[in-house]
């Protein structure tokens, strides 16, 4: 994904219309895209700074090409290759000592015969001599933990010119929804494709019936009030399921550099493309380790993913878990990724129009409002998580439902 500097988008009667690379007016961009990846392909061993300066050649003359454009180009190309790194440390261990044996020598100068100081050539000569070295490599290595001074290792590319122009349109619209405050999109039977999107980037969301469609409502990161630069890019994340379904309509509510909000309009029928990879069964690596934890059973409770979906009037609730003991008891867990006071409120709202269901939430601690305390948690029904949902206080909790469905009524 592109990063917020980068994004081009024109305001205008409301409306937000992030740059597009189209092949009615943007064909000649289909060569120029394939010279690019050759740029990459041929590549290996050469800096990214190099390779940057090479696309920026490549487009000084297309008079319609800013170099925003040139530096997004350069960023997608980034995201599909694999540059060397200095993993461990050892370009500043490697400037600590070469100034540190060069420092009698200081101060380095072109010319010989000084009293004071040292020819560089000179100097870098004993240098490479003290280090057992040829200066060359030394020079290449001194600042290899920047990141324009990494050289290539591999390219994985795009399939061709056409494929590099396509991700350049989806991740414009990724970040445009940078500055989003909310979406609502309207969908048909891939409700569910979405859903799972929606719910890998843990995005604050509701679902609604309408008729034979759904509506999905997110917020956006303007409205959350902490970590809006990594809940923008998880909005964003949603963009490819988006585009993977098909019969829908979506409504971003962008807000604008003036502060005020323009409308983003998109539908299965713009025909952005977007790759999606496999994300495996699960909605994320929390729901993962939380199965594998029950799978085979705890304390007489198996664990079910996504088994029920419930309808109330036009509200739609899937809750990630189903929770079934072997006595009858059922009890529906879902995991949530980020939230606000508000959202959270709202969310215990809606789930009391389930009341015939008892409903636990999941919440990482990260996300929790500071000063919220262990009594407030548990009026919300919630239990809190580090980096995975402990199974311990997921069966206390299921056996507290259970214990109070035992309990005898006064």
């Amino acid at each position: 994904m592109l990063t917020g500097d980068l994004a081009i988008m024109r305001f205008e009667d409301g409306a937000v219309t992030p740059d597009r690379l189209t092949r009615g007016r943007h064909g000649h961009y289909i060569p120029l895209a394939d010279a690019m990846l050759g740029i990459y392909r041929k590549g290996t061993g050469h800096t990214r700074k190099d390779l940057h300066t090479r696309v920026a050649t490549l487009l000084e003359d297309v008079p319609d090409c800013e170099m925003r454009r040139v530096h997004a180009f350069c960023k997608l190309l980034d995201d599909v290759a694999g540059f060397e790194r200095d993993r461990d440390g050892a370009a500043a261990r490697l400037r600590l000592e070469v100034f540190r044996r060069a420092a009698p020598m200081l101060p380095l100068t072109s010319e010989t015969g000084l009293l004071v100081g040292t020819n560089r050539a000179v100097a870098t000569a004993a240098l490479a001599q003290q280090l057992g070295r040829p200066w060359e490599q030394i020079e290449r290595a001194l600042y290899a933990d920047v990141l324009d001074n990494q050289p290539l290792l591999e390219f994985r590319g795009y399939a061709d010119g056409a494929a590099l122009l396509s991700a350049y349109n989806v991740a414009q619209v990724q970040a445009c929804l940078y500055r989003a405050v909310s979406m609502r999109v309207d969908i048909g039977t891939d409700f569910k494709q979405l859903l799972r999107g929606v719910k890998l980037n843990g995005l604050m969301h509701t679902l609604e019936r309408k008729g034979a469609r759904y509506v999905v409502e997110l917020d956006g990161p303007a409205s959350v009030l902490r970590t809006t630069t990594r809940y923008g890019v998880n909005l964003a994340g949603v963009v490819p399921w988006l585009l993977s379904c098909k019969d829908w309509k979506a409504t971003a509510r962008v807000r604008t550099p003036w502060d005020n909000l323009a409308n983003l309009e998109l539908s299965s029928q713009h025909g952005l493309q977007g790759a999606l990879e496999d994300a495996g069964g699960f909605d994320s690596r929390v729901e993962e380790g939380l199965a594998r934890k029950f799978d085979g059973g705890r304390e007489g409770w198996t664990a079910h993913r996504e088994a029920v979906v419930l309808h109330v009037g036009q509200l739609t609730f899937i809750p990630d878990f189903a929770f079934r003991h072997e006595d009858g008891t059922e009890v529906l867990l879902e995991i949530v990724g980020y939230w606000t006071p508000e959202y959270l409120e709202e969310k215990r709202r809606r789930l009391t129009k389930f009341r015939s269901h008892r409903i636990l939430l999941a919440l990482p601690e990260k996300s929790l409002k500071k000063g919220a305390t262990a009594q407030q948690l548990k009026d919300y029904g919630v239990i809190a998580y580090k980096t995975a949902v402990p199974a311990a206080a997921v069966v206390e909790a299921l056996e507290r439902v259970r214990a109070e469905k035992r309990a005898p009524r006064s």
